[in-house]
């Protein structure tokens, strides 16, 4: 069913909580010129909090909502702050995740009328399920918004651009109050075969050295801190210019390293059972068949959530759990991968939306490749997992609109933290005074054409 929706104002098209955001268009002259007092997005933030908890009080202990015949009984678990959005007079948007009592982690979209400290909520919908969407949103040229079956929804809708990609890409981040010495690791991108890289502008703070991980072809900025340093903002602005990666041909040295164990991504045992338990009668077959195999069996028993210990990428939490983000889904595909003898890798990275030509980024996405029939090849699980009709697609191919941060796991350098090898670096990784601190970034997008 097309529900119509019509904002006077900033509209907002509503994609979903993970790659995907809500793209504003300016309509019209006829928005209200008296606007009681200005909304910022810690009021809808309290305001959606608000409202959840009074609801919960309600239904002793639980968030009622409805989906289709089902009544669901849910417990908070965020509000996507980077999605909150003031769509104009007294109108608002949230997105926040929700689970229930069997952990199934239900996305839900609210709108919301009223001013700071006396919001209502006017619309509620359930937009994904552990991260797969019943729906998404397009705009019609009269700039109207329709709400779209999952399975009419094209490639652009679903988070790919195929063929090539151009946008500027912006790292940024926020020194907390330094009271000793530091130092802190950021990931720069490079060029290859697939991604064409210019830093348009880098401002960092305190003594800067470039370092060249040579056993993964990274490079990583150090920056020696100090406390006159508090505070101080960090900002890299790249020019991208990326094409969709197929499987290639790579002159690889030594493909031995990427069949050992890794701290969080162990090689053998009780993933050596279930990758033969999983390739069964394809024993006989290729490697490619056998990383099929791998990669439908994962897609098939593991669900995207953010919960429990997530976001390390723990083969051994991923195959107890059944659950996790990206960097779980690659993990676990490079455990069994490796186990089977099919050298694999990881890279971590962003995506970038595919429906809109500018805005926030929901934090890193990782992926993996495998090496077979003489190529590597490209796969993102996680990405499949959530949109099974592009199953096929990211088997063997990675969309354009992405940038590659960083390769490999348990990464060491000289010069590398106290805490000895980085697990993966997309984030920057501070420590002060030879303790680890946080100091997370936020990334952004331009696109220059699409």
């Amino acid at each position: 069913m097309v529900i119509r929706i019509i904002l006077a104002g900033w509209i907002l098209l509503l994609i979903g909580c993970q790659s995907e955001i809500k793209n504003a268009k300016k309509v019209g002259n006829n928005i209200s010129k008296k606007v009681k007092e200005k909304i910022n997005i810690a009021d809808i933030e309290v305001g959606i909090e608000s409202y959840i908890a009074e609801k919960t009080l309600e239904g002793d202990g639980f968030f009622h909502i409805k989906n289709g015949d089902q009544e669901l009984r849910l417990k908070l678990v965020r509000v996507h702050t980077e999605y909150l959005s003031n769509l104009g007079p007294q109108r608002h948007f949230a997105c926040v995740d929700l689970a229930d009592v069997s952990g199934e982690v239900y996305d839900v979209d609210f709108f919301l009328s009223g001013d700071p400290g006396d919001m209502d909520v006017t619309e509620t919908t359930v937009h994904k399920l552990n991260g797969k969407p019943f729906y998404s949103w397009k705009q019609r040229k009269d700039k109207t918004w329709h709400r779209v079956a999952f399975e009419g929804a094209s490639n652009d809708l679903l988070g790919i651009i195929e063929d090539k990609d151009k946008f500027e890409f912006l790292y940024k981040s926020t020194l907390p109050d330094l009271n000793k010495n530091a130092k802190m690791w950021i990931p720069i991108a490079k060029s290859d075969d697939f991604q064409k890289i210019k830093i348009k502008s880098l401002e960092v703070p305190g003594k800067q050295q470039m370092i060249e991980d040579k056993e993964n072809n990274n490079t990583i900025l150090l920056l020696e801190l100090g406390p006159e340093h508090s505070g101080q903002k960090i900002a890299i602005v790249y020019e991208v210019e990326r094409i969709e990666k197929n499987p290639y041909s790579s002159k690889e040295p030594n493909l031995d390293k990427y069949l050992t164990s890794s701290k969080l991504v162990p090689v053998g045992g009780r993933f050596g059972d279930i990758a033969n338990d999983i390739i069964g009668l394809k024993q006989k077959n290729d490697d490619l068949m056998q990383a099929r195999a791998i990669y439908d069996y994962i897609i098939d028993n593991m669900n995207y959530r953010k919960d429990g210990n997530h976001g390390k990428g723990d083969a051994v939490f991923a195959c107890d759990s059944k659950g996790g983000n990206c960097t779980e889904f690659h993990s676990f595909f490079i455990s069994l991968a490796r186990s089977a003898g099919i050298p694999a890798r990881f890279a971590i990275g962003a995506a970038i939306p595919s429906d809109r030509n500018e805005g926030g980024i929901d934090g890193y996405h990782c992926w993996a490749e495998f090496y077979a029939e003489g190529k590597w090849w490209p796969v993102d699980i996680s990405e499949a997992n959530k949109y099974t009709a592009l199953a096929t697609y990211y088997f063997g191919r990675h969309p354009a609109n992405r940038i590659e941060l960083s390769r490999g796991r348990d990464i060491s350098i000289e010069q590398g933290p106290n805490s000895g090898p980085m697990n993966f670096l997309a984030y920057p990784l501070l420590e002060v005074d030879g303790q680890a601190v946080s100091a997370m970034p936020s990334f952004s997008f331009k696109r220059k054409s699409k």
